[in-house]
Formats: C-alpha cells, structure tokens, sequence
C-alpha cells in the first residue's frame, strides 16, 4: 500500500506516477502501470484526477509493467540491425563463405541490387522513425524488443546467406523479373513513405475529426480502397523482394510479414470504423475486397 497526500485534481496520472516513484524508488514511471480495478484496462498518463475522482481519495491498482524502453529506442534497435548484418554477408566475410569459392564465382548484377534494395529499405525506416513517426506516451516491454529483434535479425542473416552465397542462381526468367520486381519495390517504398508522412501530417496538425484522405501525390490515393495502404505497400515490396531474388528465405520472411500486417491492419481498421465510421466504412483493412 502507498498513501499519496495532497494530490490536486488537476494532476494527471503521470503527475501521480512520478509521486509514487518519488515513495517508491524501484518503480520508475515508465515501468508502473495504474488501474481503476483489478486486471482492468491500463489508464493513459493524461488523464487527470479529476476526470477520475468520485470522492477525495481514489484508490488505484498498481502493476509492475517490466523493464521499459523507448519506442524510438525499440525502432532504431529493431532496424539498425538487419542493416548492418545485411551488409556483414554481402562483403563475404571470410568467416561465412569460402574464401577461394568467393573470388571464383562472379556476383549476378542483382545480387548488388538487392543490397541496395534491402540497404534502403531499413534505412528509410531508421530516418523516419527519428525524423517522421510521433510516439505517443512512449514506452513497451524490454521483452518486445528482444522478440522484434531476435524476428529480424534472424531473418536477415538467413536471408542474406543465401542471397550473397557464391552459389547463388539468379531468378528464372532473367533481366526482365529482376527490372520489374525492382520498379515495384521502389514504387511500394516511395508509397510507404508518402502514407507515412501524410498520417504524421495528419497527427501534427492535430486534425482527428476525419479520416485521412487522398492528396495530389498519386501514392495517397491507395486511402480511396484501403484504411491502412502502409501495411499495403510494406507487403507489396517483400513480395516484390522475393520475386527480384527468387530466394525460399525472403518468400517465408514476405509470407509472414504479410500476416501479421494484416492482423495489425484489422486491428487498426475496427478503430478506424468506431472512430471515422462513414469514411471508412466502405474501405478494406489491407488489401481491396480481400481484407
């Protein structure tokens, strides 16, 4: 039990954290979870006191949420990885591959695209979680973070095994499967940025009273089928990935990606329909008429 005085009503939540780890040293803002009820909903830092008083003393259940990290932190670790790991397996490390098998095979022109492909794709994430994403109220579980990395960073080193391997086939069909996967890989990388800065424009702007809509830039008019076209766009370029390279590694990592952002677009598309139920209505979650 901890006894919190002179508590105003305008406080908020995270007014109260700060007083009861000021009480309670151990337990750091971030890692404290308050409650209304037992195994009730975690209430958000901003509420206020008032909002939640019915008398002059509430009592609130504690629950010691972990060790807690930033999620600009969680991003830049999750990402910073598959980029730098990529890279370890296309110089050919003598530590990986055969040193005398590496300088006899000559590397595919797409072996090099597919570095710079794979080099842009996470680098375009790491700019724009420090430059574009707002992360509200944020922290998550350190255990998250171990599983987004262990998830990444495995994938990344049995992917790029494969594809740097020099005994790597190139694609079946040639040039033309290598030229065209690629221009839609760009395509849904430029779509994605564009998505993601027209939500952040949206968050900046403090405009919550309707649903994103289309602008001139041809990349937003995936928001006339779909309520969440980012997820649309993040599937559309590992499956363009996986074509360019025709490797097993990518087409499992592309098969996976695209269900789970298709459950974290379900997710984000019954909010949307509570909260912009006109405009959303008639849109599909992910992809038109499937989901």
């Amino acid at each position: 039990f901890c006894f919190l005085s002179q508590v105003s009503p305008a406080s908020t939540l995270l007014d109260v954290k700060h007083k009861f780890h000021k009480a309670c040293p151990q337990w750091y803002p971030s890692r404290v979870g308050l409650q209304l009820e037992r195994n009730g909903p975690f209430l958000k830092d901003s509420i206020s006191i008032q909002s939640l008083a019915v008398s002059s003393i509430i009592t609130l259940y504690f629950t010691d949420l972990g060790q807690q990290v930033g999620w600009t932190t969680f991003f830049l670790t999750e990402y910073t990885g598959p980029l730098l790991i990529y890279l370890l397996f296309y110089i050919r490390l003598s530590t990986i591959y055969d040193q005398v098998e590496s300088r006899k095979n000559f590397r595919h022109p797409v072996v090099h695209l597919a570095c710079f492909c794979h080099c842009l794709h996470y680098i375009r994430h790491l700019l724009e979680t420090l430059f574009v994403h707002k992360f509200s109220e944020g922290h998550t579980p350190l255990k998250n973070m171990i599983k987004g990395c262990a998830f990444y960073w495995g994938f990344t080193s049995w992917i790029a095994y494969y594809i740097n391997h020099p005994r790597y086939t190139p694609p079946s069909f040639g040039h033309k499967q290598v030229s065209y996967a690629a221009l839609a890989f760009l395509m849904c990388e430029a779509g994605n940025h564009f998505i993601n800065v027209a939500l952040a424009h949206q968050t900046n702007s403090g405009n919550r009273t309707c649903f994103p809509s289309p602008t001139y830039n041809p990349f937003t008019w995936l928001f006339l089928l779909v309520s969440c076209p980012n997820y649309t766009y993040e599937a559309g370029s590992w499956i363009s990935f996986t074509v360019m390279t025709q490797t097993l590694p990518v087409g499992i990592f592309a098969f996976l990606m695209v269900i789970q952002m298709s459950l974290w677009a379900q997710k984000k598309h019954k909010l949307y329909l509570k909260r912009f139920y006109p405009e959303v209505r008639r849109k599909a979650a992910m992809i038109p008429i499937i989901f």
